[in-house]
C-alpha cells in the first residue's frame, strides 16, 4: 500500500522539463480539435448541424490528452483511470452514426498526444481527413427526404394522394379524420420541392400544406 501511494504522490508531481511538453501537447490538442471540428463542419450533410457538437470534439481531444499524460507512466493510475471510466454512462443519443466516428476521432487523436506519438497523431488526422472529405463529396448526394403535411377537405384527399404517390420513395405516415377535415402526413423524396408544393396549394380544397426536410422516423 505505501508503494502504491508513493507512486500516485510522485506521479502527480510535474518536473519543470515535463512543462515545455504538456504545454506543447494542449497547444496541439486545441490546433487540431479544431481541425476536426472544422473537417465535421465542412462534411455535415444532415438537417441540423450543432455547433455544441463542434465544440465537444475539441473538448474531447483537449480532455483526452492530459489524461493520456498523467497515466501513461504509471500503471497504478492506469488501472484507476480504467476501473474510473467503466462506470460513466451517456445517456445522450447520437442521432447521425457517423457523428461516433468525429468523437472517437477526436479521442484517438488526443491519447495520440498524450502519448507522445507526435508524427503518428499528424498522419492520422491528415489520413482521416482527407479520407472523409474525399468520400463525403465523390458520394453522390441522395435526393433530401421530407414530410408533406396537408390539411384539407374530403374532395381533395384523392387529388393529393394522387400527387404524393408520383414522388419516389412516398409513404404514407398517418391519417386523421376530424370535423374540420382531413389531415395526411407523407414521406416522400423529391428533387424539386417548390414545383411539389405548388401543385398540392393549387388543389381544390387544400387549407394548409407543410413541407418539412427531416432524417430519419419523425412519425
Amino acid at each position: 500500500m505505501n508503494n502504491i501511494f508513493a507512486e500516485l504522490t510522485s506521479s502527480m508531481t510535474l518536473g519543470v522539463s515535463s512543462i515545455p511538453t504538456i504545454l506543447l501537447a494542449m497547444v496541439l490538442a486545441l490546433v487540431l480539435g479544431l481541425v476536426i471540428a472544422f473537417i465535421y463542419k465542412r462534411n455535415y450533410r444532415g438537417v441540423m448541424y450543432s455547433n455544441n457538437f463542434a465544440l465537444t470534439l475539441v473538448m474531447m481531444t483537449l480532455i483526452t490528452t492530459p489524461v493520456v499524460l498523467c497515466i501513461r507512466n504509471s500503471i497504478a493510475l492506469s488501472m484507476g483511470m480504467v476501473g474510473a471510466l467503466s462506470i460513466v454512462r451517456f445517456r445522450t443519443a447520437v442521432k447521425d452514426p457517423l457523428d461516433t466516428a468525429y468523437m472517437f476521432w477526436a479521442l484517438t487523436t488526443g491519447i495520440l498526444l498524450g502519448a507522445g506519438q507526435w508524427i503518428l497523431t499528424a498522419v492520422t488526422v491528415v489520413a482521416i481527413g482527407l479520407m472523409l472529405t474525399l468520400i463525403v463529396n465523390l458520394k453522390s448526394k441522395p435526393m433530401a427526404s421530407y414530410l408533406l403535411v396537408v390539411r384539407m377537405n374530403e374532395e381533395a384527399d384523392k387529388p393529393v394522394a394522387q400527387l404524393a404517390n408520383a414522388q419516389k420513395g412516398h409513404k404514407l405516415k398517418s391519417k386523421n379524420f376530424s370535423a374540420a377535415g382531413i389531415e395526411v402526413t407523407y414521406e416522400l423524396t423529391t428533387e424539386k420541392p417548390d414545383q411539389l408544393m405548388a401543385k398540392v396549394r393549387g388543389v381544390r380544397g387544400v387549407a394548409d400544406a407543410t413541407l418539412v426536410s427531416y432524417q430519419g422516423d419523425a412519425i
